[in-house]
């Protein structure tokens, strides 16, 4: 019993915890999915009963419903799905931020998800908005070529002539493939269908990861998707009947004997139904997103196209090349990145990167890992050692998550080998404020733990932790930083060097005076030390690295947090660009 009481109180206390992190991003995903909830069986309730679209019916059934309820989704989540990667507007919205919660902020972190959210909503409803026309296309034509005599098939042989029919299917020997290929709906159908399908293909981790050319590429057919959803509607092939018309023919009593139409029967007179188009809405839907973007990317092009300078170029080991570079009325905030673009390489192709410098430098640097085509072609085009520089465009610098560290009075950083980077540019601020005496860093404790795979990746920054260490020596603050590293790939005779020579003052591994430790963190102890140390702060966890990692770092955020929110809290904010 006692052991159920305690698992039962420590599941209360990993409910709680979780909702004080994500109660805002819960509200938004159950605002988001009501209004699809709303949306569709709005409209799936007005097709499917609405007097207007009875005769309609008669031909379609209720795929028509199904198919002008998503459609009404998609339009809702197209007009959505831009939102998120606006970066300047994101950066903005961060900063008018300032005087809000911190819990409110972190949650343009999540813009991404919520990006990939979307995109799976807009897959699934295409999915139900194609099944239907297909179903639509197929009773149209059945309707079209009937002899039986039927209210279907009266109403699909009227108007053929005047444009106020009903079935846009004039001919006994229409096939689904001339609706697809040779009507303005089926072939724009076919067009964004094909687009989402490669859009969202690509966009799997693998080869986003592996293969970011092909993913870049592809994800820029949302343009053509865009373009097709607008034309999409404006041939009016699904149609309804007119308001006139209803008022003559009402379907509930004229649709029981076609050939008593134009004549008083029942005390109603019943003239014959004509039929209109329903005007296309989705241009309504997207065009406020489509001008945001529009200006979004014109101001990016904008700032891209001045003028960066190379001042240094650093090749470290592991084949991680250092830039650093200036540009005119360049200013960033700790843990910010910007979009890079070698014109030598490809004129299009822009990649993420952290900017690992301080604000206080006058310069702004970067370290890129070969982990691809473009990257390994960089390294290759700077290693040429050319007279001059290849030239660089930079966009940028954009908001993320680490410019929240100095808001924490106890922060725990986290980066696992080139993740690294966002942390770089934090612990070089620390120096400089530490160096100038700054008074308004809140911040009062830095917890730092940075995981390799290999030994030279440590000399990527050991100069600056070495530097770091001597200054709040100087200082006076040799507790303000506590760094660990973690060297995940390693031999048995690595092991037993370091364990002979433990007793010496530097690491054999880095030279620093921190000993490297053989494995991954215990990440239960970590959070442990870190509550019993601070028992009524809010600690913030910035992590740079895979999810893997990331989901282990939430789970110990949630279990070490306690549920009075006057003690220790801690506070998940993850990389993401």
């Amino acid at each position: 019993m006692e052991l159920k009481g305690r698992n039962g109180c420590l599941q209360n206390i990993g409910m709680w915890n979780w909702a004080v992190n994500h109660w805002f991003s819960s509200l938004v995903i159950v605002a988001w999915l009501g209004m699809n909830v709303f949306l569709f069986v709005t409209f799936f309730l007005t097709f499917e009963r609405g007097e207007k679209y009875f005769y309609t019916r008669e031909i379609l059934g209720s795929a028509l419903a199904w198919a002008r309820a998503s459609a009404k989704c998609l339009n809702f989540n197209s007009f959505l799905i831009l939102l998120p990667v606006c970066r300047n507007l994101l950066s903005f919205l961060r900063g008018s931020c300032l005087c809000c919660s911190r819990t409110l902020r972190r949650q343009l972190d999540h813009n991404l998800t919520f990006h990939k959210l979307v995109a799976y909503m807009i897959v699934l409803h295409t999915a139900i908005h194609v099944i239907a026309h297909l179903c639509n296309v197929e009773w149209y034509i059945d309707a079209a070529q009937a002899t039986d005599g039927s209210l279907a098939s009266i109403v699909s042989r009227l108007h053929w002539n005047d444009g106020r029919w009903l079935n846009p299917i004039h001919s006994n020997t229409t096939i689904p493939l001339y609706v697809a290929f040779a009507t303005i709906p089926g072939l724009t159908g076919v067009i964004i269908t094909l687009a989402l399908i490669l859009m969202v293909t690509s966009s799997v981790e693998f080869i986003r990861r592996n293969y970011f050319e092909v993913f870049w590429y592809t994800h820029h057919l949302f343009v053509i998707y865009f373009a097709g959803l607008v034309i999409h509607g404006i041939a009016g092939l699904v149609r309804g009947q007119t308001e006139e018309s209803l008022k003559e023919s009402d379907p509930e009593h004229c649709a029981k004997d076609p050939a008593k139409w134009g004549k008083d029967f029942d005390h109603h007179h019943c003239q014959v139904p004509e039929f209109g188009s329903i005007p296309a809405e989705s241009w309504k839907w997207v065009l406020a997103p489509l001008i945001l973007y529009a200006f979004e990317r014109a101001l990016r092009i904008w700032r891209s196209c001045q003028k960066v300078i190379v001042t240094k170029v650093v090749m470290h080991p592991s084949r991680v090349l250092e830039l650093q570079l200036c540009k005119m009325d360049f200013k960033m905030e700790v843990g910010q990145y910007v979009f890079l673009n070698c014109p030598s390489i490809s004129y299009l192709e822009w990649h993420p990167f952290t900017i690992t410098s301080a604000p206080e430098e006058s310069f702004f640097s970067v370290h890129i890992r070969a982990a691809g085509d473009w990257t390994e072609a960089l390294i290759d085009t700077f290693q040429l050692q050319m007279p001059t520089s290849p030239k660089i465009n930079v966009d940028g610098p954009f908001g993320t998550a680490s410019e929240d560290v100095f808001k924490y009075k106890v922060a725990m950083l986290v980066g696992a080998g080139i993740g690294v980077t966002p942390f770089a540019s934090v612990l070089k601020s620390i120096w400089f404020k530490l160096q100038h005496g700054d008074q308004t860093l809140q911040t009062r404790q830095i917890y730092f733990y940075w995981i390799c795979r290999e030994t030279g990746a440590f000399a990527w920054f050991k100069d600056l932790l070495a530097s770091l260490e001597l200054e709040m020596e100087g200082s006076g603050r040799t507790g303000f930083l506590s760094y660990h590293l973690f060297l995940t790939g390693w031999s048995s005779s690595m092991v037993g060097q370091a364990a002979l020579n433990f007793d010496r003052s530097t690491d054999l591994v880095t030279g620093l005076r921190q000993k490297t430790s053989f494995g991954r963190p215990m990440w239960s102890n970590e959070f442990s030390a870190v509550a019993s140390a601070h028992p009524r702060s809010a600690v913030g966890v910035f992590l740079c690295g895979p999810e893997s990692l990331a989901k282990s770092l939430q789970k110990q955020c949630r279990q070490h947090s306690s549920p009075d929110p006057r003690n220790v809290q801690f506070y998940f904010n993850k990389e993401n660009f």
